[in-house]
């Protein structure tokens, strides 16, 4: 493989992992913001109240966004192979 096949597949991995990652991190920053405002206008203290409702809507989102998930998952891998079968 020479250099720029390889900064290709880095480069398209690292977008890979982005396009997983940043819908669930972004629902679970929505769901903190969304509680630290509730707790500052109540001056309710509770650490529960921080933790189970984004521990909760993560999940949610998870199972929601599986099949997005999977389908990224299996066109990477359908790339990489087509990459593998490239080089002999």
């Amino acid at each position: 493989m020479t250099e720029e096949q390889v900064l290709d597949l880095a480069r398209e991995s690292i977008f890979t992992l982005l396009k997983l990652g940043v819908p669930i991190m972004a629902v679970g920053l929505v769901v903190g913001l969304t509680v630290a405002i509730f707790q500052a206008l109540t001056q309710i203290q509770e650490m529960t109240l921080t933790f189970v409702p984004k521990i909760i809507v993560v999940f949610v989102a998870l199972i929601v966004l599986a099949p997005y998930m999977v389908d990224t998952l299996q066109e990477y891998m359908a790339s990489i192979a087509d990459k593998i079968i490239s080089l002999k």
